[in-house]
């Protein structure tokens, strides 16, 4: 049996996120970090010291034009996901790059119009849809045994120290609630029940107009309602629970990272536990990695229709609480 072909990876943007990225992939056979870049070759060295990196280049472009690497992953923060992604593509490396793709549907828009112009893979890293507790949440869901989905609560809320100097509250960057973790309450009601019929949003904000929570209600047809929630005022469960016909589907806290499912039908209650022992990144690196070695463009499971939809929701809500993204 022939070994798979060992995909060699580059990491733009060094911050909290890439490190995590970076200790997962290092639990994946037949893949190697290879490069990563900063704007700051002191903190490249230091990072690829850490993870063992080949290369640490102290420019973007330097890692994109690396005729050794395969795939990159863009770690920088939202705004300048279009540009860095483009700048890899047009070098021909397949790109994942961290979600939200990037501030709205326009510049999402061109960054697939690169990725078929280049014929590279391109997709979202929006790591919870690979994470085995949430296929097996869409697996039961699909099964039929508990019925139409009736409600979903899901809700992330976390308070971070107020620094107005941090990506998280920066609005040039994107900051705010809703980018940055109100992403995934609608991410699951987007995986599960489709686009909504209508939606109805309100939100609050800090001083310097970053959305500091969100509050969403999705309106699908025949009475079906998901209660969406993101905010950085306060602790919340951060779970997602999908109320059925026949029974709850309940994803545990921190719903969006690896977690448990507890599942009520028929009065039995019965807790599903998936034996994580990594971070969890690992589960959509492996997938990527899959789809190099079969020379696809595109994720069947994060396909560019969904990245579509999801940031023209996520457009759509900042339309409707007034959040406007130029400084």
């Amino acid at each position: 049996m022939n070994t798979p072909k060992t995909i060699r990876w580059g990491i733009i943007g060094l911050g909290k996120i890439a490190n995590k990225f970076a200790k997962d992939i290092q639990t994946v056979e037949n893949c190697q970090l290879y490069a990563v870049a900063s704007r700051h070759q002191e903190k490249a060295t230091s990072f690829a010291k850490q993870y063992n990196a080949v290369n640490a280049y102290d420019s973007y472009e330097a890692l994109a034009a690396d005729p050794d690497i395969d795939a990159v992953y863009i770690a920088t923060p939202h705004s300048f996901h279009k540009a860095h992604s483009i700048l890899c593509m047009n070098h021909k490396k397949a790109v994942l790059c961290e979600k939200p793709l990037a501030m709205n549907i326009m510049e999402v828009e061109e960054m697939i119009v690169a990725a078929k112009v280049n014929n590279v893979l391109f997709m979202e890293a929006l790591w919870t849809y690979f994470l085995p507790h949430y296929q097996f949440v869409l697996s039961q869901l699909k099964s039929g045994k508990y019925g139409d989905i009736t409600k979903l609560e899901a809700d992330f809320g976390f308070q971070p120290k107020i620094d107005m100097d941090s990506r998280v509250f920066k609005k040039s960057l994107g900051g705010g609630s809703l980018l940055d973790i109100g992403i995934y309450p609608i991410f699951a009601a987007l995986s599960t029940l489709g686009n909504p019929v209508d939606i109805d949003a309100k939100a609050t904000f800090f001083e310097n107009g970053v959305d500091s929570s969100s509050d969403m209600i999705f309106n699908y047809n025949n009475g079906v309602k998901a209660f969406l929630k993101s905010t950085l005022l306060e602790q919340t469960p951060t779970e997602a629970v999908f109320h059925c016909e026949r029974g709850i589907i309940k994803i545990n806290t921190r719903f969006h990272q690896p977690s448990t499912v507890t599942v009520t039908h028929k009065g039995i209650e019965t807790t599903h536990d998936f034996g994580y022992n990594t971070i969890g990144y690992n589960f959509e690196v492996i997938h990527f990695n899959e789809l190099i070695r079969q020379g696809k463009t595109e994720s069947p499971i994060m396909t560019y229709e969904f990245s579509r939809n999801l940031i023209e929701t996520l457009d759509k809500v900042r339309e409707l609480i007034g959040l406007n993204y130029i400084p």
